[in-house]
């Protein structure tokens, strides 16, 4: 009866440590990458705008698919879905944003 009892302390001790730190590497690992196709996006616009190719504060994907500042589609790195052509990014002064349209 003993054996059973530290058996099973240790096992829901393990599962107490194990199961929020595994959420806690994946959800830091999905940040990691938001944060990598965002910035790719990111540094498109800025490039677009530094061309003078861009001159609204608002940049489509698409636009910067058609002017090659961005060779291939982008998608979202979870659900590997590919974004909207429509979302975009916006400028405010030296703020750039990626905003998502579904």
């Amino acid at each position: 009866m003993n054996k059973k009892v530290v058996i099973i302390s240790v096992i829901i001790i393990l599962a107490i440590i194990s199961i929020p730190t595994a959420y806690k590497v994946v959800t830091n690992h999905q940040k990691n990458l938001y944060k990598v196709v965002n910035n790719k996006i990111i540094e498109s616009a800025k490039r677009c705008y530094y061309d003078e190719v861009c001159q609204d504060e608002k940049i489509t994907l698409e636009f910067l698919y058609q002017n090659n500042y961005l060779e291939e589609k982008v998608n979202d790195p979870v659900s590997k879905e590919y974004y909207n052509e429509l979302s975009y990014v916006i400028r405010n002064d030296d703020n750039y944003e990626f905003v998502v349209v579904s």
